[in-house]
């Protein structure tokens, strides 16, 4: 018999009103290892009810540093509880090992974070007629939805659902269906640092299902949703019935921009692990590369050698990557790099997958193409894979042309030893975040993190990010 995981609210875990459930499948090996609760409709009104009495209650009236001293609790227990979230991610996402706990280490962070910033969020004063006092007053939204994708569970939750809980709102969260066992233990660590009933809900379900109540949920004051450019237009479509604003952030397809003098050594550990970290499943993933004509066959010849030592495997085995998240991803992988070749794209290197790597699994080997059109769809579009285009540049003008050229615009690599030419770069690509000299995939939790054009709007993470999750009201005060 598989465990059932079921939803979380009010702080205790709740069936599905249907009593049904979902597979959990591990990604290593194809075989289900869990089940979770089949959420809907009535379980989002539950948890969306469930967080209006706590936003309205003692949560709500709660002080920011009350907040704070909660949230650093709940570092404090996913620091202590770090191996078996750890453990959760890797089997849950197909991670490696080493990747998973630098997601624990990231969501310990994120609560470390907005702990400290739950009480330093505050309005001003503004100048106005004599006789009047004008407040600018900050204060929460009150029911935020969080529709969380697979691929960073607990990194987004703690970018998300912390700088929202440290702003004071309540939050009912929809997980993908693919993973959500390591929220639904976070959720228990929250509970247990002392974070009121109702403050936050989990309803696990299909997006189809749950996540389409939640958007379209009369009930929400604010959305964070991180997925997929089709998918959030449908939320926003969702949410806009209500007018309930949205923070999107979307897909990517992010260039690595290579310089005639660029320290290619440098360089090329930072571009091989931008494109192979969580198999290439990340909406920042440095997919593109752009060299200049000068660097361009010196750094193949080292890029080949890297991803010909690359070696792929099932989690447990820690190796630089692990599978995909599912056989449908696996699938849009192997089309995607099919058709590539049919075209006559030429591969420079790949990796291997381990010989004794379960044959279930969904395993897809880092796979490197050199000389790609700038028009081709695997220059263009997200493959949300471990495939990196390799394509030459002229001049910085040509650089910038093809760097934005296409729909998305969320993270630039620029590589350099010219300090003037790198901020040039940086003002000039269309995207919400510029790397010179490295790559952080989105970086720190201070950076302010989000994207333009089809790479979604608002933003999240640092301060910035705190802020979104509250709205001002002007208080105008006569007392002459």
């Amino acid at each position: 018999m598989t465990s059932v995981h079921l939803h979380f609210i009010d702080n205790r875990r709740v069936p599905s009103a249907s009593g049904e459930t979902l597979p959990v499948v591990d990604p290593s090996d194809g075989q289900v290892f869990a089940e979770i609760a089949r959420g809907g409709a009535a379980e989002i009104d539950q948890a969306v009810a469930a967080a209006r009495r706590a936003a309205e209650g003692p949560w709500g009236r709660m002080p920011g540093v009350e907040r704070g001293r909660i949230l650093a609790r709940a570092c404090a227990l996913i620091q202590q509880h770090a191996d078996e979230l750890m453990q959760l991610e890797s089997r849950d996402c197909g991670k490696p090992l080493t990747q998973a706990r630098n997601d624990v280490t990231a969501v310990a962070r994120y609560f470390e974070f907005y702990a400290g910033a739950a009480d330093k969020v505050g309005g001003q004063v503004l100048p106005y007629l004599a006789g009047y006092t004008v407040l600018a007053d900050r204060e929460p939204h009150g029911v935020t939805g969080h529709i969380i994708p697979w691929n960073y569970p607990l990194q987004i939750f703690g970018r998300s659902v912390g700088a929202a809980l440290a702003a004071g709102n309540a939050c009912v969260v929809k997980p993908a269906e693919d993973a959500c066992l390591s929220l639904l233990r976070l959720a228990e660590l929250l509970a247990q640092a002392g974070l009121p009933a109702g403050a936050l809900n989990i309803v696990t379900g299909l997006g189809t299902e749950a996540g389409s109540a939640l958007s379209a949920h009369p009930g929400l004051d604010h959305i964070s949703f991180t997925g997929s450019p089709p998918t959030g237009t449908r939320v926003a479509q969702a949410a806009a019935v209500h007018h309930v604003p949205v923070t999107l952030e979307l897909g990517g397809k992010s260039p690595q921009v290579v310089f005639d003098d660029a320290d290619l050594d440098a360089a090329v550990p930072v571009i091989v692990n931008a494109i192979v970290q969580n198999a290439g499943q990340t909406c920042s993933a440095g997919s593109r590369l752009l060299v200049q004509r000068g660097a361009y066959e010196p750094l193949l010849a080292k890029l080949s050698a890297a991803f010909s030592a690359l070696r792929v495997g099932p989690a447990a085995a820690d190796l630089a990557c692990g599978p995909l998240i599912r056989a449908s991803q696996l699938a849009h992988v192997r089309q995607m790099v099919h058709e590539a070749r049919d075209a006559g794209l030429a591969v420079a290197a790949h990796g291997q997958i381990v010989t004794d790597a379960p044959h279930g699994g969904y395993y897809f080997a880092p796979t490197l193409f050199r000389d790609v059109p700038h028009g081709h769809r695997l220059a263009q579009e997200e493959v949300f894979g471990p495939v990196l285009a390799a394509m030459a540049f002229d001049d910085e003008d040509d650089a910038v042309r093809l760097a934005n050229g296409t729909r998305f615009g969320l993270v630039a690599g620029v590589w350099t030893r010219d300090g003037s030419r790198a901020l040039r770069l940086a003002k000039r690509l269309r995207c919400g975040q510029v790397f010179i000299n490295n790559y952080g995939a989105a970086g720190g939790v201070e950076l302010p993190f989000g994207g333009v054009r089809a790479s979604g709007h608002g933003r999240e993470k640092g301060l910035e990010g705190l802020i979104s999750f509250t709205r001002v009201k002007t208080i105008a005060i006569k007392h002459d």
